[in-house]
């Protein structure tokens, strides 16, 4: 049965969908079966993976959460990526929208969950990319997720909303989700030479304690570029420092579950 992980943080730019794709694609050649849904309308995940302006029999992950539930298909969004054992539900700019149609729909926190329900036992691990917002989109992730993946960019202004999100999750375990667990925190475009990326590090290991990965993900020009050639970093520059971190955070994640 799949482990079900929403990667978030209400802050953009944090590497949020970096992550999902590059420890997914890492999972995947470890030989676990991946399925990647981006509930970012920005979409940007679904290009990253080459699947931009792709859909499913079925529609996109908008169909999905605005149709009749039961009545849908699951596997008619599901498509493959490049990656031998990663699949990806996509997301389109039609996703603006189901924020405002999910408040009238029944359910609407709820959405999600019943959908990854009946394919989770396909799968090793479910990857959900968040967009940097606490609207429904994020909501409906945070209600499917047995856990967060919390991304976390090495700069002061990272720390701050912290609190915020700490907040939300305890929301959603009071009265939506009470087994939501916090993964892991992943210090994201660090750069141990300075004095800020060192002291940020400190703050958030003492915070969070042994929830903070060992393996962080350094700033790396070919992490920049992968997703312009709609490829996760393994596939564009598997010798990059990127890719490396990647690989390393996948073994840590998999050393975590079996442990």
């Amino acid at each position: 049965m799949a482990r079900v992980i929403a990667v978030t943080n209400q802050k953009g730019g944090v590497g949020k969908t970096t992550t999902t794709i590059n420890l997914a694609a890492s999972l995947a050649v470890a030989g676990q079966r991946v399925l990647l849904i981006d509930v970012d309308p920005q979409g940007n995940l679904t290009s990253g993976v080459g699947l931009r302006g792709s859909s499913g029999a079925g529609g996109t992950i908008y169909d999905a959460l605005t149709g009749e539930s039961d009545a849908l298909d699951p596997e008619s969004f599901i498509l493959e990526t490049a990656v031998p054992g990663l699949y990806a539900v996509p997301a389109d700019r039609s996703l603006t929208g189901a924020e405002i149609e999910l408040v009238t729909l029944p359910d609407r926190e709820q959405r999600l969950r019943r959908l990854v329900a009946r394919v989770r036992d396909r799968f090793d691990h479910v990857l959900i990319d968040c967009p940097p917002s606490l609207g429904l989109l994020t909501l409906n992730a945070l209600v499917a997720a047995d856990a967060v993946l919390i991304p976390l960019h090495c700069e002061y202004f990272a720390l701050e909303g912290l609190a915020d999100l700490v907040a939300t999750l305890k929301r959603v375990r009071s009265s939506l989700n009470p087994a939501l667990d916090i993964e892991g925190v992943l210090l994201t475009m660090h750069d141990e030479r300075t004095n800020l990326g060192q002291q940020v590090a400190r703050d958030v290991r003492d915070f969070f304690q042994e929830k903070v990965f060992t393996t962080a993900i350094p700033r790396n020009v070919r992490l920049a570029e992968a997703p312009s050639h709609g490829k996760p970093v393994l596939l564009y520059d598997v010798k990059s420092r990127g890719a490396t971190a990647y690989v390393n955070l996948a073994k840590e994640l998999i050393a975590r579950r079996t442990a």
